[in-house]
């Protein structure tokens, strides 16, 4: 399906979503609504003639110092047609936080719970989000912009 067709079938369910649509070297993005992109996502999946069944990816990006702060990009592929589809969500430096869209793909799992562990971004109704490649007691998040080049510093004095 091409750019065209596709924003206007998703624009007929919901018309306020889509922000900005544009195509590259034959991959369609779709920049979305923070609030759309659990529905969304479950309508790419579930319509039968589009059929997006694979998450492929999905990661996160920091803006620092620029407001939106951080986006989440999902990478899509239905694997019938070998379409492909990549779709952001714009999110603020304080208080990141987006649907979860493990209920979709389970594969989200795990690519939602490095985002929240490496950008801090929250995916409300995650159904285990915690730290997943660091510590639990780590403190910040080192894929952030502003995270000390050197990681966590020790003050004089501590222990190693």
């Amino acid at each position: 399906m091409d750019l065209d067709g596709l924003v206007s079938k998703l624009k007929k369910d919901f018309p306020e979503s889509i922000l900005d649509a544009s195509t590259f070297r034959g991959e369609i993005t779709l920049h979305l609504r923070t609030q759309d992109i659990l529905p969304i996502c479950r309508f790419l999946h579930d319509a039968p003639e589009l059929s997006y069944d694979y998450l492929t990816d999905l990661c996160g990006v920091d803006y620092y110092p620029q407001e939106p702060r951080f986006q989440v990009i999902y990478h899509l592929c239905a694997m019938r047609t070998r379409y492909r589809l990549r779709l952001k969500v714009s999110l603020p430096g304080v208080n990141p936080r987006l649907a979860s869209v493990v209920s979709v793909w389970q594969g989200a799992n795990w690519l939602e719970r490095e985002a929240f562990d490496m950008f801090g971004i929250t995916f409300d109704g995650h159904p285990d989000l915690r730290r997943i490649l660091l510590t639990p007691d780590w403190e910040g998040h080192p894929l952030r912009k502003d995270y000390p080049l050197r990681g966590q510093i020790k003050a004089a004095g501590e222990e190693e």
